[in-house]
């Protein structure tokens, strides 16, 4: 028993070594494809190996060694190749959805350092200026009463413009963190576009544009929560009216298929580039100097706003694009139809 055993040791360590060997260059070869190619390769080497080594062994005849030997690694390959696979395309799908994770978590990381630059020099720009007509006012450089209430009313519109940004960030920080309340209802889009226009009235006036809605063939009730509702159309009326020139009109158009109920926001700011459409909704994306704010512009915010309706309208289940249309761009807002 011990003179086989020894006998049979070193065909052995020679079989496990030639076995590695194939097994390295198999799944050399296979580098390229799926885990599961490879952790069936890895089952299905051995087997083989084990299958030649007892053929080898038996000289390459027929006993009932053999034959024993033979069945067990066929019904081994017949349950384990399965179960390899299967743990393959598990280890395999694992690996995609841990490698989107980090690629989501490195894009949120870059969007929040983006973010942070730019809210940076957006609010040192309005502090600077407050700082500046404080201390003017304080150390009586301007004494005379229509200058001092015009520094006091610059004042106001800079802080008003601070508060905006400071609110802008509070609510892209809540989508971000999913941390959104929403409570859904019926809502007539009649309501949202009248409450939208009535808060961006001051604004269209201050620039001289025009404001218009209509709907076609009426105005279609939506499954959302109004104020949020309210807010997106908001930040799209500012947006628009920013943008477009004096003499200009800003319209919004509603209706309504058979799958869903649409707003549409129309100006007339001469268009975007179409490289930068894509990047409309991101993050403090601003993008030409046409559509830039105007420096010193109380209207002027982080470049928030589309991004919180973005934000706002994913939050709803709807979809939120924009295109160029006509003499501006067109941002079209898709909600579901209230059941």
């Amino acid at each position: 028993m011990l003179t086989d055993l020894l006998h049979i040791l070193p065909w052995a360590l020679l079989a496990a070594l030639l076995t590695g060997v194939v097994e390295v260059t198999v799944l050399q070869l296979l580098r390229n494809r799926s885990a599961a190619a490879n952790i069936a390769a890895l089952v299905i080497v051995p087997i083989l190996a084990v299958l030649l080594f007892v053929v080898g062994i038996s000289g390459f005849m027929y006993t009932p060694v053999l034959a024993f030997t033979a069945t067990a690694c066929a019904l081994i390959a017949v349950v384990v190749i399965p179960v390899a696979v299967y743990l393959g395309r598990r280890i395999a799908m694992g690996a995609i959805r841990a490698e989107r994770r980090r690629a989501v978590e490195r894009a949120t990381e870059a969007s929040r350092r983006q973010l942070v630059a730019w809210v940076s020099h957006d609010l040192r720009t309005p502090l600077a200026g407050i700082r500046a007509m404080s201390e003017a006012l304080e150390d009586s450089v301007v004494v005379d009463p229509a200058e001092v209430a015009d520094y006091a009313r610059r004042i106001s519109s800079e802080t008003a413009r601070l508060s905006t940004m400071v609110d802008d960030l509070f609510e892209l920080s809540r989508i971000n963190a999913g941390a959104l309340r929403l409570t859904f209802g019926p809502v007539s889009t009649e309501e949202l576009v009248a409450q939208a226009m009535e808060a961006a009235a001051p604004a269209a006036h201050q620039r001289g544009v025009r404001l218009a809605a209509s709907a076609d063939p009426g105005w279609p009730v939506v499954n959302g929560s109004d104020n949020e509702l309210i807010r997106v159309l908001r930040n799209l009326l500012v947006n628009a009216i920013r943008h477009t020139p004096s003499d200009g009109t800003v319209e919004v158009v509603a209706g309504q298929t058979a799958d869903y109920a649409w707003l549409a926001v129309q100006d007339a700011c001469g268009g975007i580039d179409p490289d930068d459409l894509p990047k409309v909704f991101d993050v403090a994306f601003r993008g030409a100097s046409a559509r830039s704010p105007e420096p010193g512009s109380a209207a002027g915010g982080a470049g928030l706003g589309l991004a919180i309706a973005r934000g706002l309208v994913e939050a709803h289940g709807g979809r939120i694009s924009v295109h160029n249309e006509g003499p501006g761009c067109r941002f079209e807002v898709r909600l579901p139809v209230a059941v």
